[in-house]
């Protein structure tokens, strides 16, 4: 059996093809990464769990979702399960707290100059899609990029407004627990923030060391996972020539040995202040 989980309500329109092919092995739910644990699989053996954080071409390419910053109109951003867009933290969120998003969930090294720009403008405007990148474009020091100039802001926004960063935390913790001995969690990231977290958790809980420094040192046989290659799989050529968005793919996997309570606490601790980003939500 096979059950597929996306927070996006039309991810279910475009499974209906292998539902009606695979009446009953193949199921899917509307609901975020987090939530996995809340399916009823009590009488199931859960063999392999595989993230793909990765957005489709249909999405990406939908106006309505304003995921692109080759769209126009007005910035969405929400995937489905939302409770605001990114319109609405461009709007209502103050100088500081964008920066703090830009810079910690897009890497974006003019994030201050941005941000600023930004408040400047929505006093008169109200700032849509390619007021955006016009902003962006007008704040780079550097004008000659490999990537689009606005890439890094769109992602920072896309990142918190989806909340990307506790989804797959949550989500790879609460994989785990319902995942039996023996089995196999895969993760197809494309960033690196999201590799970094995939990284530290599996080769936090799988080495002979201590897994923090307030905690002793941990022997092999008390490991939670078993990591067989340490670096990740990256797309061949073929596929990259084939699917050019795959380039930036990272797979990497591990092999659940045991089950271990209390396992959780180590990436909290290390990734708990971009959880904290997180709650700026709450001023929107």
């Amino acid at each position: 059996k096979v059950f597929a989980v996306d927070r996006d309500k039309d991810s279910e329109k475009i499974s209906l093809k292998l539902k009606k092919k695979y009446k009953n092995r193949f199921f899917f739910e509307n609901k975020k990464f987090s939530q996995i644990n809340s399916l009823n699989l009590n009488n199931e053996t859960i063999k392999c769990i595989i993230f793909d954080l990765g957005y489709s071409y249909n999405q990406i390419k939908d106006p309505t979702k304003g995921l692109s910053f080759e769209n126009k109109g007005s910035l969405n951003m929400k995937m489905g399960l939302n409770n605001f867009s990114a319109e609405d933290a461009i709007k209502k969120l103050d100088q500081n707290d964008l920066e703090k998003i830009f810079k910690q969930f897009g890497d974006e090294k003019d994030g201050k100059k941005i941000a600023k720009k930004i408040v400047q403008n929505r006093k008169t405007k109200k700032i849509e899609t390619q007021d955006l990148v016009k902003i962006i474009e007008s704040s780079k020091r550097k004008k000659n990029f490999k990537v689009h100039i606005a890439t890094k802001v769109f992602q920072a926004l896309r990142v918190f407004v989806n909340s990307e960063i506790s989804e797959l935390i949550y989500g790879l913790i609460n994989a785990t627990k319902i995942l039996n001995p023996g089995g196999i969690i895969a993760v197809v990231t494309f960033n690196s923030l999201e590799d970094k977290i995939v990284k530290f958790f599996f080769k936090s809980l799988s080495e002979k060391k201590s897994i923090s420094r307030y905690m002793p040192k941990v022997e092999e046989k008390d490991n939670l996972f078993k990591v067989l290659k340490k670096k990740p799989i990256f797309p061949s050529d073929k596929e990259v020539k084939e699917n050019s968005p795959s380039r930036s793919a990272k797979l990497r996997f591990a092999i659940k040995i045991k089950d271990i309570y209390g396992f959780e606490k180590v990436i909290l601790e290390k990734f708990g202040y971009l959880l904290e980003i997180e709650k700026l939500s709450k001023k929107i």
